[in-house]
Protein backbone atom coordinates (compact mmCIF):
# COMPACT_ATOMS: atom_id res chain seq x y z
CA UNK A 1 0.00 0.00 0.00
CA UNK A 2 1.73 3.19 -0.70
CA UNK A 3 0.28 6.73 0.76
CA UNK A 4 -2.42 8.48 -1.48
CA UNK A 5 -2.06 12.07 -2.37
CA UNK A 6 -3.61 15.23 -0.19
CA UNK A 7 -4.93 17.52 -2.05
CA UNK A 8 -5.60 20.60 1.11
CA UNK A 9 -2.90 20.89 2.65
CA UNK A 10 -2.88 23.52 5.91
CA UNK A 11 0.64 23.36 7.26
CA UNK A 12 0.23 26.69 9.53
CA UNK A 13 -2.82 26.12 11.64
CA UNK A 14 -1.57 22.57 12.12
CA UNK A 15 1.75 24.09 13.50
CA UNK A 16 0.04 26.39 15.62
CA UNK A 17 -2.72 23.37 17.05
CA UNK A 18 0.70 21.08 17.34
CA UNK A 19 2.45 24.08 19.38
CA UNK A 20 -0.67 24.52 21.64
CA UNK A 21 -0.93 20.29 22.21
CA UNK A 22 2.77 20.40 23.01
CA UNK A 23 2.19 23.62 25.71
CA UNK A 24 -0.83 22.27 27.23
CA UNK A 25 0.93 18.23 28.05
CA UNK A 26 4.16 20.74 29.51
CA UNK A 27 1.99 23.02 31.31
CA UNK A 28 2.68 21.93 35.11
CA UNK A 29 6.08 20.03 34.43
CA UNK A 30 7.93 20.70 38.09
CA UNK A 31 5.29 22.04 39.75
CA UNK A 32 4.05 18.90 41.60
CA UNK A 33 5.77 16.21 43.56
CA UNK A 34 4.97 12.13 42.98
CA UNK A 35 1.45 11.10 44.02
CA UNK A 36 -0.56 7.51 44.36
CA UNK A 37 -0.97 5.07 43.26
CA UNK A 38 2.04 4.11 41.36
CA UNK A 39 4.43 7.37 41.22
CA UNK A 40 5.99 7.22 45.10
CA UNK A 41 7.19 3.38 44.27
CA UNK A 42 8.79 4.24 40.91
CA UNK A 43 10.64 7.53 41.95
CA UNK A 44 11.34 5.99 45.52
CA UNK A 45 13.12 3.05 43.38
CA UNK A 46 14.81 5.47 41.15
CA UNK A 47 15.85 7.87 44.04
CA UNK A 48 17.78 4.73 45.62
CA UNK A 49 19.41 3.57 42.70
CA UNK A 50 20.99 7.39 42.55
CA UNK A 51 21.96 7.56 46.08
CA UNK A 52 23.32 3.72 46.29
CA UNK A 53 24.65 3.23 42.77
CA UNK A 54 22.91 -0.27 43.18
CA UNK A 55 20.72 0.45 39.48
CA UNK A 56 20.50 -3.36 39.08
CA UNK A 57 17.77 -4.31 41.74
CA UNK A 58 14.93 -1.43 42.19
CA UNK A 59 14.11 -1.07 46.05
CA UNK A 60 10.83 -0.05 48.09
CA UNK A 61 12.30 1.13 50.92
CA UNK A 62 14.60 -1.79 52.61
CA UNK A 63 13.02 -4.18 50.44
CA UNK A 64 13.25 -5.22 47.01
CA UNK A 65 10.59 -4.10 44.75
CA UNK A 66 10.11 -7.20 42.42
CA UNK A 67 6.79 -6.69 41.13
CA UNK A 68 8.26 -4.56 38.03
CA UNK A 69 11.40 -4.48 35.81
CA UNK A 70 13.90 -2.15 36.88
CA UNK A 71 13.65 -0.61 33.38
CA UNK A 72 11.44 2.28 33.81
CA UNK A 73 12.92 3.26 37.12
CA UNK A 74 16.35 3.36 35.25
CA UNK A 75 15.04 6.13 32.98
CA UNK A 76 13.29 8.16 35.68
CA UNK A 77 16.83 7.92 37.50
CA UNK A 78 18.91 8.32 34.28
CA UNK A 79 16.55 11.55 33.66
CA UNK A 80 17.37 12.79 37.08
CA UNK A 81 21.25 12.31 37.04
CA UNK A 82 21.04 14.89 33.67
CA UNK A 83 18.50 17.31 34.85
CA UNK A 84 19.16 17.40 39.00
CA UNK A 85 15.12 17.65 40.19
CA UNK A 86 13.20 14.87 40.91
CA UNK A 87 9.61 17.03 40.46
CA UNK A 88 11.04 17.52 36.83
CA UNK A 89 12.71 14.10 35.77
CA UNK A 90 9.66 11.82 37.05
CA UNK A 91 7.67 13.20 34.39
CA UNK A 92 9.85 13.89 31.83
CA UNK A 93 9.87 10.25 30.48
CA UNK A 94 5.97 9.66 30.08
CA UNK A 95 5.74 13.41 28.52
CA UNK A 96 8.31 12.25 25.84
CA UNK A 97 7.26 9.09 25.26
CA UNK A 98 3.54 10.85 24.84
CA UNK A 99 5.38 12.93 22.16
CA UNK A 100 7.09 10.36 20.21
CA UNK A 101 3.86 8.06 20.19
CA UNK A 102 2.08 11.44 18.60
CA UNK A 103 4.57 11.63 16.22
CA UNK A 104 5.20 7.81 15.14
CA UNK A 105 1.04 7.90 14.45
CA UNK A 106 1.67 10.77 12.55
CA UNK A 107 4.40 9.41 10.60
CA UNK A 108 2.49 6.01 10.00
CA UNK A 109 -0.85 7.88 8.81
CA UNK A 110 1.18 10.24 6.66
CA UNK A 111 2.82 6.65 4.94
CA UNK A 112 -0.09 4.53 4.55
CA UNK A 113 -2.24 7.27 3.37
CA UNK A 114 -1.48 11.44 3.41
CA UNK A 115 -0.32 14.20 5.43
CA UNK A 116 -3.84 15.52 5.99
CA UNK A 117 -4.99 12.16 7.46
CA UNK A 118 -1.90 12.43 9.71
CA UNK A 119 -2.98 15.53 11.14
CA UNK A 120 -6.43 14.11 12.19
CA UNK A 121 -4.50 11.25 12.99
CA UNK A 122 -2.84 13.40 15.51
CA UNK A 123 -5.45 15.01 16.96
CA UNK A 124 -7.45 13.08 17.57
CA UNK A 125 -5.33 10.69 19.73
CA UNK A 126 -4.82 13.78 21.36
CA UNK A 127 -8.48 14.42 22.25
CA UNK A 128 -9.00 11.07 23.62
CA UNK A 129 -8.93 11.69 27.71
CA UNK A 130 -6.97 8.48 29.00
CA UNK A 131 -3.94 9.43 26.24
CA UNK A 132 -3.53 13.06 27.96
CA UNK A 133 -3.99 12.03 31.18
CA UNK A 134 -1.03 9.15 31.32
CA UNK A 135 1.04 11.79 29.28
CA UNK A 136 0.97 13.69 32.19
CA UNK A 137 1.08 10.47 34.77
CA UNK A 138 4.57 9.25 35.90
CA UNK A 139 3.35 5.64 35.56
CA UNK A 140 4.96 2.85 33.02
CA UNK A 141 2.22 2.93 30.70
CA UNK A 142 2.68 5.53 28.74
CA UNK A 143 6.58 4.79 28.09
CA UNK A 144 5.42 1.00 27.12
CA UNK A 145 2.89 2.89 24.87
CA UNK A 146 5.51 4.98 23.38
CA UNK A 147 7.39 1.20 22.82
CA UNK A 148 4.79 -0.79 21.60
CA UNK A 149 4.07 2.26 19.00
CA UNK A 150 7.63 2.33 17.69
CA UNK A 151 7.17 -1.54 17.23
CA UNK A 152 3.89 -0.91 15.19
CA UNK A 153 5.71 1.70 13.31
CA UNK A 154 8.53 -0.76 12.10
CA UNK A 155 6.02 -3.37 11.44
CA UNK A 156 3.54 -1.22 9.43
CA UNK A 157 6.84 0.04 7.31
CA UNK A 158 7.98 -3.48 6.95
CA UNK A 159 4.27 -5.34 6.61
CA UNK A 160 2.76 -2.76 4.14
CA UNK A 161 5.04 -0.60 2.96
CA UNK A 162 8.16 -2.83 2.52
CA UNK A 163 10.03 -4.85 3.30
CA UNK A 164 11.88 -2.91 5.13
CA UNK A 165 13.99 -5.78 7.20
CA UNK A 166 15.85 -2.83 9.31
CA UNK A 167 12.23 -1.70 10.59
CA UNK A 168 11.01 -5.05 11.37
CA UNK A 169 14.48 -5.32 13.50
CA UNK A 170 13.55 -2.11 15.07
CA UNK A 171 9.84 -3.44 15.57
CA UNK A 172 11.19 -6.84 17.48
CA UNK A 173 14.15 -4.78 19.54
CA UNK A 174 11.08 -2.03 20.66
CA UNK A 175 8.79 -5.18 21.43
CA UNK A 176 11.64 -6.90 23.47
CA UNK A 177 12.64 -3.41 25.14
CA UNK A 178 8.60 -3.04 26.24
CA UNK A 179 8.77 -6.86 27.72
CA UNK A 180 11.46 -5.91 30.44
CA UNK A 181 9.34 -2.59 30.66
CA UNK A 182 6.33 -4.27 31.41
CA UNK A 183 5.82 -8.05 30.33
CA UNK A 184 2.45 -7.38 27.90
CA UNK A 185 5.51 -5.52 25.42
CA UNK A 186 5.48 -7.98 23.06
CA UNK A 187 1.89 -7.84 21.88
CA UNK A 188 3.04 -5.67 19.11
CA UNK A 189 3.91 -8.71 17.28
CA UNK A 190 0.48 -10.27 17.75
CA UNK A 191 0.34 -8.33 14.48
CA UNK A 192 1.93 -10.67 12.44
CA UNK A 193 -1.14 -12.92 12.99
CA UNK A 194 -3.63 -10.58 10.66
CA UNK A 195 -0.82 -10.29 8.68
CA UNK A 196 -0.41 -13.94 7.55
CA UNK A 197 -4.09 -14.45 7.40
CA UNK A 198 -4.68 -11.91 4.96
CA UNK A 199 -1.45 -12.90 2.76
CA UNK A 200 -2.90 -16.42 2.86
CA UNK A 201 -5.86 -15.11 1.06
CA UNK A 202 -3.84 -12.41 -1.30
CA UNK A 203 -0.78 -14.89 -2.10
CA UNK A 204 0.03 -12.43 -4.95
CA UNK A 205 0.39 -8.99 -2.80
CA UNK A 206 2.92 -6.89 -3.17
CA UNK A 207 4.91 -7.25 0.46
CA UNK A 208 7.73 -8.98 2.44
CA UNK A 209 7.58 -13.09 0.79
CA UNK A 210 9.99 -15.68 2.25
CA UNK A 211 13.37 -14.65 2.89
CA UNK A 212 15.61 -16.11 5.67
CA UNK A 213 15.82 -12.40 7.21
CA UNK A 214 12.40 -13.24 8.87
CA UNK A 215 14.39 -14.64 11.16
CA UNK A 216 15.99 -11.61 12.36
CA UNK A 217 12.79 -11.46 14.78
CA UNK A 218 14.37 -13.61 17.14
CA UNK A 219 17.80 -12.02 17.68
CA UNK A 220 16.48 -8.28 17.71
CA UNK A 221 13.67 -9.21 20.35
CA UNK A 222 16.24 -10.70 22.37
CA UNK A 223 18.46 -8.04 22.02
CA UNK A 224 15.58 -5.83 23.97
CA UNK A 225 14.71 -7.93 26.44
CA UNK A 226 18.57 -8.46 27.18
CA UNK A 227 18.85 -4.58 28.00
CA UNK A 228 17.71 -5.55 31.80
CA UNK A 229 17.65 -9.72 31.18
CA UNK A 230 21.21 -9.64 30.55
CA UNK A 231 22.43 -7.77 33.66
CA UNK A 232 20.25 -9.78 35.90
CA UNK A 233 21.45 -13.11 34.09
CA UNK A 234 24.63 -12.33 34.86
CA UNK A 235 24.14 -11.24 38.55
CA UNK A 236 22.27 -14.56 38.86
CA UNK A 237 25.08 -16.77 37.60
CA UNK A 238 27.42 -14.53 39.64
CA UNK A 239 25.69 -14.29 43.12
CA UNK A 240 23.99 -16.60 44.89
CA UNK A 241 22.09 -15.05 47.17
CA UNK A 242 19.27 -16.74 48.34
CA UNK A 243 17.25 -12.77 48.00
CA UNK A 244 18.65 -12.14 44.27
CA UNK A 245 17.26 -15.57 43.57
CA UNK A 246 13.70 -15.04 45.38
CA UNK A 247 13.43 -11.33 43.45
CA UNK A 248 14.17 -13.17 40.10
CA UNK A 249 11.63 -15.83 40.38
CA UNK A 250 8.84 -13.57 41.61
CA UNK A 251 9.68 -11.09 39.06
CA UNK A 252 9.63 -13.67 36.43
CA UNK A 253 6.83 -16.27 36.66
CA UNK A 254 4.49 -14.92 39.90
CA UNK A 255 4.51 -10.87 38.21
CA UNK A 256 3.93 -12.50 34.90
CA UNK A 257 2.41 -15.80 34.38
CA UNK A 258 0.83 -16.42 37.32
CA UNK A 259 -0.70 -12.70 37.65
CA UNK A 260 -2.26 -12.79 34.29
CA UNK A 261 -3.59 -16.27 34.37
CA UNK A 262 -4.80 -16.03 38.44
CA UNK A 263 -4.51 -12.72 39.27
CA UNK A 264 -5.01 -11.84 42.84
CA UNK A 265 -6.22 -8.67 42.57
CA UNK A 266 -8.62 -5.92 40.54
CA UNK A 267 -10.99 -8.41 39.22
CA UNK A 268 -13.24 -7.16 36.59
CA UNK A 269 -16.01 -8.91 34.27
CA UNK A 270 -15.17 -9.66 30.94
CA UNK A 271 -16.72 -6.69 28.97
CA UNK A 272 -14.89 -3.94 31.25
CA UNK A 273 -12.89 -2.40 28.64
CA UNK A 274 -15.50 -1.86 26.33
CA UNK A 275 -16.86 0.63 29.65
CA UNK A 276 -13.06 2.09 29.95
CA UNK A 277 -13.16 2.77 26.25
CA UNK A 278 -17.28 3.91 26.41
CA UNK A 279 -16.01 6.78 29.14
CA UNK A 280 -11.69 7.22 29.54
CA UNK A 281 -11.99 7.62 25.39
CA UNK A 282 -14.19 10.37 24.96
CA UNK A 283 -14.76 12.06 22.92
CA UNK A 284 -13.64 9.53 20.53
CA UNK A 285 -15.76 7.05 21.50
CA UNK A 286 -18.61 8.75 20.83
CA UNK A 287 -17.89 8.27 17.12
CA UNK A 288 -18.14 4.35 17.90
CA UNK A 289 -21.75 4.32 15.63
CA UNK A 290 -20.01 5.30 12.85
CA UNK A 291 -16.31 4.34 12.99
CA UNK A 292 -17.33 0.33 13.58
CA UNK A 293 -19.41 -0.31 10.48
CA UNK A 294 -17.33 2.39 8.19
CA UNK A 295 -14.40 0.15 9.69
CA UNK A 296 -16.20 -3.25 9.02
CA UNK A 297 -16.52 -2.65 5.56
CA UNK A 298 -13.39 -1.88 4.78
CA UNK A 299 -12.00 -5.01 6.10
CA UNK A 300 -14.75 -6.91 4.13
CA UNK A 301 -12.96 -5.02 1.06
CA UNK A 302 -9.70 -6.61 2.25
CA UNK A 303 -8.04 -3.11 2.75
CA UNK A 304 -4.79 -4.33 4.69
CA UNK A 305 -4.63 -1.36 6.43
CA UNK A 306 -7.60 -2.09 8.17
CA UNK A 307 -7.19 -5.62 8.39
CA UNK A 308 -3.79 -5.21 10.49
CA UNK A 309 -4.50 -2.14 12.14
CA UNK A 310 -8.27 -3.08 13.72
CA UNK A 311 -6.79 -6.90 13.65
CA UNK A 312 -4.14 -6.28 16.19
CA UNK A 313 -6.34 -4.13 18.42
CA UNK A 314 -9.14 -6.83 18.07
CA UNK A 315 -6.40 -9.19 19.65
CA UNK A 316 -5.26 -7.12 22.30
CA UNK A 317 -8.32 -6.55 23.51
CA UNK A 318 -9.34 -10.08 23.82
CA UNK A 319 -5.86 -10.83 25.48
CA UNK A 320 -6.37 -8.66 28.31
CA UNK A 321 -10.40 -9.44 28.47
CA UNK A 322 -9.06 -13.49 28.77
CA UNK A 323 -7.40 -11.95 32.56
CA UNK A 324 -9.29 -12.07 34.99
CA UNK A 325 -7.38 -9.57 36.39
CA UNK A 326 -7.77 -5.88 35.12
CA UNK A 327 -6.83 -2.18 34.89
CA UNK A 328 -7.85 0.70 32.83
CA UNK A 329 -4.48 1.30 31.61
CA UNK A 330 -3.59 -1.90 30.31
CA UNK A 331 -5.67 -1.16 26.86
CA UNK A 332 -3.86 2.17 26.37
CA UNK A 333 -1.65 0.74 23.75
CA UNK A 334 -4.51 -0.11 21.44
CA UNK A 335 -5.28 3.94 21.02
CA UNK A 336 -2.95 5.24 18.66
CA UNK A 337 -3.67 1.82 16.20
CA UNK A 338 -7.07 2.89 16.34
CA UNK A 339 -6.65 6.66 15.80
CA UNK A 340 -4.53 6.15 12.48
CA UNK A 341 -7.69 4.00 11.89
CA UNK A 342 -10.16 6.55 12.63
CA UNK A 343 -8.30 9.56 10.71
CA UNK A 344 -9.08 8.92 7.24
CA UNK A 345 -12.86 8.71 8.05
CA UNK A 346 -12.92 11.76 10.19
CA UNK A 347 -12.87 14.56 7.03
CA UNK A 348 -16.05 13.18 6.65
CA UNK A 349 -17.83 12.20 9.51
CA UNK A 350 -17.26 15.63 10.91
CA UNK A 351 -19.11 17.07 7.73
CA UNK A 352 -22.23 14.90 9.38
CA UNK A 353 -24.38 17.30 11.22
CA UNK A 354 -25.14 14.51 13.57
CA UNK A 355 -21.54 14.27 14.44
CA UNK A 356 -20.52 17.56 14.95
CA UNK A 357 -23.92 18.11 16.97
CA UNK A 358 -22.67 14.99 19.38
CA UNK A 359 -18.95 16.61 19.86
CA UNK A 360 -20.82 19.95 20.68
CA UNK A 361 -22.75 18.60 23.30
CA UNK A 362 -19.72 16.64 24.99
CA UNK A 363 -18.11 20.45 24.88
CA UNK A 364 -20.94 22.62 26.68
CA UNK A 365 -21.57 18.88 29.15
CA UNK A 366 -17.72 19.57 30.48
CA UNK A 367 -18.45 22.95 30.53
CA UNK A 368 -21.28 22.57 32.47
CA UNK A 369 -19.82 20.18 34.74
CA UNK A 370 -16.60 22.10 35.45
CA UNK A 371 -18.59 25.46 36.38
CA UNK A 372 -20.93 23.30 38.71
CA UNK A 373 -18.17 21.76 40.43
CA UNK A 374 -16.41 24.96 40.52
CA UNK A 375 -19.31 26.88 42.06
CA UNK A 376 -19.31 24.29 44.72
CA UNK A 377 -15.75 24.43 45.79
CA UNK A 378 -15.82 28.20 45.62
CA UNK A 379 -18.85 28.37 48.15
CA UNK A 380 -17.86 25.56 50.17
CA UNK A 381 -20.72 22.88 49.10
CA UNK A 382 -21.65 19.99 47.02
CA UNK A 383 -19.64 17.17 45.91
CA UNK A 384 -16.27 19.27 46.31
CA UNK A 385 -16.71 19.89 49.36
CA UNK A 386 -17.79 16.16 50.58
CA UNK A 387 -14.71 14.89 48.95
CA UNK A 388 -12.14 17.63 50.45
CA UNK A 389 -13.31 16.30 53.74
CA UNK A 390 -12.63 12.93 53.12
CA UNK A 391 -9.43 13.86 51.70
CA UNK A 392 -8.32 16.33 54.85
CA UNK A 393 -8.08 19.08 52.37
CA UNK A 394 -7.74 22.53 54.03
CA UNK A 395 -10.98 24.72 53.29
CA UNK A 396 -9.14 27.13 51.51
CA UNK A 397 -7.70 25.62 48.75
CA UNK A 398 -10.82 24.75 47.63
CA UNK A 399 -11.53 27.93 46.23
CA UNK A 400 -7.96 27.93 44.20
CA UNK A 401 -9.52 24.97 42.35
CA UNK A 402 -13.14 25.90 42.06
CA UNK A 403 -11.78 29.02 40.34
CA UNK A 404 -9.45 27.10 38.05
CA UNK A 405 -12.55 24.98 36.93
CA UNK A 406 -14.92 27.99 36.63
CA UNK A 407 -12.52 29.99 34.52
CA UNK A 408 -11.96 26.20 32.33
CA UNK A 409 -15.73 25.94 31.80
CA UNK A 410 -16.26 29.75 31.05
CA UNK A 411 -13.02 29.62 28.80
CA UNK A 412 -14.71 26.59 27.08
CA UNK A 413 -17.89 28.36 26.76
CA UNK A 414 -15.97 31.02 24.75
CA UNK A 415 -14.94 28.33 22.23
CA UNK A 416 -18.29 26.57 21.80
CA UNK A 417 -20.33 30.00 21.32
CA UNK A 418 -17.32 30.99 18.65
CA UNK A 419 -17.02 28.23 16.71
CA UNK A 420 -20.58 26.96 17.08
CA UNK A 421 -21.74 23.65 15.05
CA UNK A 422 -19.83 24.63 12.48
CA UNK A 423 -16.47 24.09 13.99
CA UNK A 424 -17.09 21.54 16.56
CA UNK A 425 -14.38 19.59 16.02
CA UNK A 426 -12.15 22.42 16.78
CA UNK A 427 -13.98 23.34 19.62
CA UNK A 428 -13.09 19.88 20.96
CA UNK A 429 -9.60 19.89 20.30
CA UNK A 430 -9.25 23.95 21.81
CA UNK A 431 -11.22 22.54 24.91
CA UNK A 432 -8.70 19.61 25.58
CA UNK A 433 -5.86 21.90 24.98
CA UNK A 434 -7.25 23.91 28.09
CA UNK A 435 -8.23 20.68 29.98
CA UNK A 436 -4.59 19.59 30.42
CA UNK A 437 -3.32 23.23 30.81
CA UNK A 438 -5.90 23.77 33.79
CA UNK A 439 -4.96 20.38 35.17
CA UNK A 440 -0.94 20.95 35.11
CA UNK A 441 -0.99 24.60 36.37
CA UNK A 442 -3.51 24.83 38.53
CA UNK A 443 -5.77 21.73 40.06
CA UNK A 444 -2.61 19.68 40.62
CA UNK A 445 -0.26 22.31 42.12
CA UNK A 446 -3.08 23.31 44.36
CA UNK A 447 -3.77 19.48 45.67
CA UNK A 448 -0.31 18.38 45.73
CA UNK A 449 0.67 19.32 49.16
CA UNK A 450 -2.12 16.51 49.99
CA UNK A 451 -2.19 13.91 47.25
CA UNK A 452 1.81 13.79 46.96
CA UNK A 453 1.54 13.71 51.45
CA UNK A 454 4.00 16.69 51.60
CA UNK A 455 1.85 18.67 54.02
CA UNK A 456 1.74 16.08 56.81
CA UNK A 457 5.65 14.82 56.46
CA UNK A 458 6.46 18.48 57.09
CA UNK A 459 4.10 18.75 60.30
CA UNK A 460 6.39 15.35 61.18
CA UNK A 461 9.38 17.40 60.51
CA UNK A 462 8.47 20.09 62.18
CA UNK A 463 7.19 17.98 65.41
CA UNK A 464 9.89 16.11 66.13
CA UNK A 465 13.03 18.61 65.14
CA UNK A 466 16.07 18.54 62.83
CA UNK A 467 17.86 15.93 65.10
CA UNK A 468 14.80 13.80 65.51
CA UNK A 469 15.15 10.08 63.78
CA UNK A 470 12.31 9.17 62.15
CA UNK A 471 11.06 5.39 61.55
CA UNK A 472 8.12 4.07 59.80
CA UNK A 473 5.65 1.33 60.55
CA UNK A 474 3.12 0.44 58.38
CA UNK A 475 4.24 2.99 55.93
CA UNK A 476 3.24 4.08 51.99
CA UNK A 477 5.45 4.68 49.71
CA UNK A 478 4.37 8.38 49.62
CA UNK A 479 5.27 8.89 53.16
CA UNK A 480 8.63 7.18 52.72
CA UNK A 481 9.26 9.63 49.88
CA UNK A 482 8.60 13.03 51.43
CA UNK A 483 11.32 11.98 54.41
CA UNK A 484 14.69 14.29 53.93
CA UNK A 485 16.82 12.27 54.81
CA UNK A 486 14.95 8.76 54.27
CA UNK A 487 13.37 8.06 56.94
CA UNK A 488 14.23 3.97 58.88
CA UNK A 489 11.94 1.56 57.37
CA UNK A 490 11.09 -1.81 58.95
CA UNK A 491 9.60 -3.39 55.65
CA UNK A 492 6.41 -2.85 53.32
CA UNK A 493 5.28 -6.20 52.70
CA UNK A 494 6.76 -7.37 55.95
CA UNK A 495 4.18 -8.60 58.56
CA UNK A 496 3.26 -5.35 60.85
CA UNK A 497 4.14 -7.27 63.98
CA UNK A 498 7.47 -7.88 62.61
CA UNK A 499 7.60 -4.51 61.36
CA UNK A 500 7.02 -3.56 65.46
CA UNK A 501 9.45 -6.08 66.30
CA UNK A 502 11.96 -4.52 64.02
CA UNK A 503 10.92 -0.96 65.00
CA UNK A 504 11.66 -1.89 68.90
CA UNK A 505 15.23 -3.02 68.68
CA UNK A 506 15.64 0.52 66.83
CA UNK A 507 14.31 2.71 69.53
CA UNK A 508 15.84 1.07 71.81
CA UNK A 509 19.08 2.16 70.56
CA UNK A 510 18.68 5.74 71.35
CA UNK A 511 14.57 7.01 72.62
CA UNK A 512 15.58 10.00 73.38
CA UNK A 513 16.02 11.32 69.87
CA UNK A 514 14.07 9.09 68.11
CA UNK A 515 10.35 8.30 66.88
CA UNK A 516 7.84 6.31 64.91
CA UNK A 517 5.47 7.22 62.25
CA UNK A 518 2.48 4.98 62.06
CA UNK A 519 -0.87 4.10 60.31
CA UNK A 520 -3.59 4.24 62.85
CA UNK A 521 -4.95 1.14 62.80
CA UNK A 522 -1.51 -0.29 62.63
CA UNK A 523 -0.83 1.47 66.21
CA UNK A 524 1.02 -1.43 68.74
CA UNK A 525 -0.72 -1.83 72.24
CA UNK A 526 2.54 -1.85 73.73
CA UNK A 527 2.74 2.20 73.06
CA UNK A 528 1.64 4.25 76.17
CA UNK A 529 -1.77 5.44 74.30
CA UNK A 530 -1.41 9.25 76.27
CA UNK A 531 1.86 9.91 74.29
CA UNK A 532 0.57 9.09 71.05
CA UNK A 533 0.21 12.42 68.44
CA UNK A 534 -2.53 12.39 66.12
CA UNK A 535 -0.61 14.05 63.32
CA UNK A 536 -2.57 14.11 60.58
CA UNK A 537 -4.38 12.65 57.57
CA UNK A 538 -3.54 11.81 54.26
CA UNK A 539 -4.37 10.39 51.31
CA UNK A 540 -7.44 8.54 53.13
CA UNK A 541 -5.51 7.30 56.15
CA UNK A 542 -5.02 8.95 59.22
CA UNK A 543 -1.12 8.87 60.67
CA UNK A 544 -0.17 8.57 64.24
CA UNK A 545 3.23 9.71 65.96
CA UNK A 546 5.02 7.73 68.85
CA UNK A 547 7.94 9.21 70.42
CA UNK A 548 10.47 6.16 71.27
CA UNK A 549 10.36 6.52 75.34
CA UNK A 550 6.68 5.73 74.58
CA UNK A 551 6.85 2.47 73.31
CA UNK A 552 7.70 -0.61 75.72
CA UNK A 553 10.02 -2.56 73.90
CA UNK A 554 9.69 -5.55 76.38
CA UNK A 555 6.32 -5.73 75.71
CA UNK A 556 6.85 -5.47 71.98
CA UNK A 557 9.32 -8.73 72.35
CA UNK A 558 6.54 -10.95 74.12
CA UNK A 559 3.65 -10.17 72.63
CA UNK A 560 1.93 -10.50 69.01
CA UNK A 561 -1.11 -8.75 69.41
CA UNK A 562 -0.58 -5.95 67.50
CA UNK A 563 -3.75 -4.75 65.33
CA UNK A 564 -2.68 -5.63 62.03
CA UNK A 565 -5.34 -3.90 59.74
CA UNK A 566 -4.10 -2.95 56.17
CA UNK A 567 -1.51 -5.52 55.74
CA UNK A 568 -3.60 -6.41 52.75
CA UNK A 569 -3.80 -3.11 51.34
CA UNK A 570 0.02 -3.20 52.20
CA UNK A 571 0.58 -5.80 50.25
CA UNK A 572 -0.79 -4.93 46.83
CA UNK A 573 0.84 -3.56 44.07
CA UNK A 574 -1.57 -1.48 41.90
CA UNK A 575 0.63 -0.41 38.93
Amino acid sequence: MRPTSSRSSHPLWFAVLVALVIASLLAGLGLRSPTPPDEPRFVLAARHMVETGQWLLPHRGSELYAEKPATFMWIQAATYKMIGNWNLSFLLPSLLAALLTLWLTWDMSRRLWNRQVARYAVVALFVCIQFGLMAKRAQIDMVLVGMTTVALWGLVRHLLLGPNWWALALAAFAAGAGTVTKGVGFLPLLMLLPWMLWRWRHPQAAGPGRSWRWWLLLPAFLAGTAIWLGPLAIALLQNPDPHLQAYAKELLFKQTGTRYANAWHHHQPFWYYLQVMATLWLPGSLLAPWLVPAWWRRCRRADPRYILLLGWALLVLLFFSASPGKREVYILPMLPALAVAAAPLLPGLLRRTGVRWLLLIYVLLLATATLVVGYGAVHGDGWAQRNAIKRAIDPWVLPQVGWWLIGFGAATLVVALMLRLRRAGLAVVLTTVMLWAMYGLGAMPALDPYSSASLIMDKVRARIGPDAELGMVAWREQNLLQTHPQATDFGFKRPVAEQWEAAARWVAQDPQRRWLFVLDKAMSPCAEPSQVIDIGSANRNNWQLLPGTALHADCVASTHGVVTGGDEALDSDGD
